[in-house]
C-alpha cells in the first residue's frame, strides 16, 4: 500500500477548495463589484497566492501552466488572464496543449483541409465530436472553423524555442507591470 505524507503534497492538492473556488475560476471586474465582494475576491486570491507561493514545486507548475497547458483557473499564482499576459509577452502565440480533457492527439498537427473535409462530410457534428472524430483538441477544430469564417488562410506554425522556466519567472516577476 502506497501512503503519502502530507508534506509531499503540493497546497493545491491539500485544500482544493481554496483554489477551485469559484471566484478565482471567474474573477469579478473591480468595477462590477461592490466593495464588499471586492474585499471577499481578494482574501480569497491573497490566501490561494501564500499558499501556492510557498510551494517547492511552483517554478514547474507556473512554466507547465503558461508554455504547456492551457489550463483554467487559479493555477501557480496567476489567473488566467494574467497567464494570457505571460504568454503575450514571451512571444507564445500558438494554440497550447488543452487541459486534460482535451488531451493533445498524439499523430501530429491535423491539416486544414482536413478539418474542413470532416466539417462538410459531418455537418450536424459539434466541435466536440469533430475533435473527438479526428482525435485532436476542440481549440484545434474551433481555430481551423474560425479561419474557414474569416476565409483566411492558415499560417504555417513555426517552431520556435519554448522559453525557459527563469525566463518564465522573469515575467512572473514583471507581472504587476504588464499591461
Amino acid at each position: 500500500m502506497l501512503t503519502t505524507s502530507s508534506r509531499s503534497l503540493p497546497p493545491c492538492a491539500m485544500r482544493p477548495e481554496v483554489y477551485q473556488d469559484e471566484q478565482l475560476l471567474s474573477p469579478p471586474a473591480r468595477h462590477e463589484s461592490s466593495a464588499e465582494q471586492w474585499r471577499d475576491f481578494q482574501a480569497k486570491r491573497d490566501a490561494a497566492h501564500r499558499r501556492c507561493a510557498g510551494c517547492e514545486v511552483l517554478p514547474e507548475c507556473l512554466y507547465q501552466a503558461v508554455v504547456e497547458v492551457d489550463v483554467s483557473g487559479f493555477v501557480a499564482c496567476t489567473s488566467e488572464r494574467e497567464r494570457q499576459r505571460m504568454r503575450r509577452v514571451l512571444g507564445l502565440d500558438g494554440p497550447l496543449r488543452d487541459s486534460a480533457q482535451d488531451a493533445p492527439r498524439s499523430g501530429g498537427p491535423v491539416d486544414h483541409d482536413v478539418v474542413m473535409a470532416a466539417r462538410r462530410a459531418h455537418p450536424d457534428d459539434t466541435s466536440r465530436q469533430l475533435a473527438e472524430r479526428l482525435g485532436c483538441s476542440l481549440s484545434t477544430i474551433k481555430r481551423h472553423l474560425r479561419r474557414a469564417r474569416e476565409n483566411t488562410s492558415p499560417v504555417p506554425a513555426r517552431p520556435a524555442a519554448p522559453p525557459t522556466i527563469a525566463q518564465v519567472l522573469d515575467v512572473f516577476d514583471e507581472l504587476e507591470k504588464i499591461v
